[in-house]
């Protein structure tokens, strides 16, 4: 295990170099990967001791141009009444470096509400933090900011809504995106139709059609398939989310339009199919969640029709390349293997053995650099070209 940041060729894959970020709390968890203008790759990711507690925070370490050795971690959030979560990083079009985050009460992500701060020297030093307009409570994010030709800007979100009587648990969760035409002052919901139980919406552009189509990937609440929207209007409407060919285990995955034009997915090539336990839901390692729900009896008829799927193995950790914009995904090949077992998110007793939450970015030089979560005890930095998936694939 590489504690230290630094990266090292994989010992077996010297095509491969990997390090283990430093890790300053028992968990870590939700990376997220940009590149600055400088060159500098920023990593995000939440961390504390166990996932939707009070001192869940935001971390975030940089690898300088031309280092091999990852920063110590700086924290850039601090509620003491909230878990904060889902860190994003996004360039903005001014120079501006924003820090997008979640911040919930224990395990109820219904009452989420997202913040913002601002960086004006890529990341050196922040602004306030504030809740950001436009998105409402039980509001989730995970994915970057979509910059458009036009000027506007794209969020996508999740909304998180529980069953009446009930604690959340994901099943009524659906898909959204905020759009700004002035910079982030003001944002404006589209609805992502038929997206019930698609989650962490990832837009990329479609290189293959004409301008303005966009093209954007789902985890999925049923641990079924990756799911797959399109837009032909730059994201003023979108077609009701289709299953891909893709498996999914209802946990996040990143994909990146790359340099040359093919498609790179980071994703857990596993679903339910695989799974031989099932959880009651993310957060029943917790000890509030359940007894804060509503005691009142549910309605049958307010029940939803699926009922969202925990448990799936989160491994292995698989990339896999399209060259026909996310028809076929031809090339796969695993990161890192393993049982994936994710009953628990307990770190302190290190019980997880989860490869999950990935990241992906390319620089310059042509590279993928890929961040992910290593058994919830700490974030993984690879490093590959993209045609390392097709040898051994």
């Amino acid at each position: 295990m590489m504690n230290s940041g630094t990266l090292q060729a994989h010992a077996e894959d010297s095509a491969r170099s990997v390090a283990d970020l430093p890790s300053p709390r028992v968990q870590a968890h939700a990376a997220n990967l940009t590149e600055l203008p400088d060159g500098t790759l920023a990593c995000v990711w939440f961390g504390g001791s166990m996932e939707g507690r009070s001192d869940i925070s935001v971390f975030m370490s940089r690898l300088a141009p031309g280092s091999a050795q990852w920063s110590a971690p700086v924290q850039l959030s601090n509620d003491p009444e909230r878990s904060e979560q889902n860190p994003i990083l996004c360039v903005m079009p001014r120079g501006e470096l924003w820090l997008l985050h979640t911040a919930q009460t224990s395990g109820h992500q219904d009452t989420s509400v997202v913040r913002r701060r601002i960086s004006r020297d890529n990341g050196l030093s922040w602004g306030p933090t504030e809740d950001l307009a436009g998105a409402p409570a039980g509001t989730f994010v995970r994915q970057p900011i979509q910059i458009q030709a036009d000027g506007s800007w794209l969020l996508p979100i999740f909304r998180c809504k529980p069953v009446p009587g009930k604690a959340w648990d994901g099943s009524l969760d659906d898909s959204a995106v905020l759009r700004s035409s002035d910079q982030g002052d003001s944002w404006q919901l589209i609805e992502v139709p038929g997206s019930l139980g698609c989650v962490h919406m990832n837009i990329v552009p479609a290189s293959n059609l004409a301008d303005g189509h966009l093209l954007a990937f789902f985890r999925s609440r049923w641990a079924d398939h990756v799911y797959s929207t399109r837009s032909k209007d730059g994201g003023l409407t979108w077609q009701a989310p289709i299953a891909t060919s893709l498996p999914n285990n209802n946990s996040s995955i990143q994909a990146l339009r790359l340099q040359d034009g093919r498609l790179a997915m980071i994703f857990n090539a596993s679903s339910a199919a695989n799974a031989t336990e099932r959880r009651e839901s993310l957060y029943d390692d917790l000890d509030d969640h359940a007894s804060t729900a509503a005691t009142t009896e549910t309605a049958q008829d307010t029940l939803p029709s699926r009922q969202s799927f925990w448990g799936a193995p989160r491994a292995p950790l698989t990339l896999a390349l399209s060259e026909d914009d996310g028809q076929t995904w031809p090339w796969q090949r695993h990161l890192e293997t393993g049982d994936g077992w994710c009953m628990s998110n307990n770190s302190e007793q290190r019980l997880n053995r989860e490869y999950s939450y990935p990241s992906i970015t390319q620089t310059a030089d042509g590279a993928l650099h890929l961040a992910y979560t290593v058994f919830r005890q700490h974030i993984r930095h690879a490093r590959v070209m993209p045609d390392w998936v097709k040898q051994n694939a």
